[in-house]
């Protein structure tokens, strides 16, 4: 998480260390996990670096049935994915895109995002949810998503979208 924030930061070790008031060998260490900081020090180094701790609460997953029998996953709650990942340009697993091998969905086009979203959320596992669809984007796009009957009512019910 460390390297991922001073990455984005577009930092070196040196740097982010010099802001944090702490030394280059303890921001590499950390990032390589040869020393574990503490939540003190690990918040002050994220600070340095631009970001902050948060919280986030965690999807839990039900697998239902559609009409036909076909699995698939609901969360108790919508997922948030980080705006970069929201955005992305995505090439999805073979068990997900069999129709479309290879293909590229630039997320930050809203059609490609919707087809997207439909494949996930009718062939998708929980794993799948979480990677790909960004809760926010989900409410946005829920009136214009095909979707099978099933699927839908129980996003409703259980995801409280509507």
């Amino acid at each position: 998480m460390l390297e991922a924030a001073r990455l984005e930061a577009g930092l070196s070790g040196a740097e982010l260390a010099r802001r944090a008031g702490t030394s280059r060998p303890t921001v590499a260490a950390c990032e390589h996990g040869t020393k574990s900081p503490t939540l003190e020090t690990a918040t002050r180094l994220l600070a340095a670096a631009g970001f902050r701790f948060d919280i986030a609460p965690v999807p839990r997953f039900e697998i239902l049935e559609d009409g036909r029998g076909r699995p698939f996953v609901v969360p108790d709650r919508l997922p948030r994915l980080p705006l970069g990942a929201a955005l992305a340009r995505v090439r999805l697993p073979a068990h997900l895109d069999w129709s479309s091998p290879g293909r590229i969905y630039d997320l930050a086009d809203r059609r490609q995002r919707h087809r997207l979203y439909e494949i996930v959320l009718r062939e998708g596992r929980a794993e799948d949810v979480l990677a790909y669809v960004d809760g926010a984007l989900l409410v946005d796009a829920w009136p214009e998503l095909v979707l099978p009957a099933p699927i839908r009512c129980a996003w409703e019910e259980r995801a409280r979208l509507r």
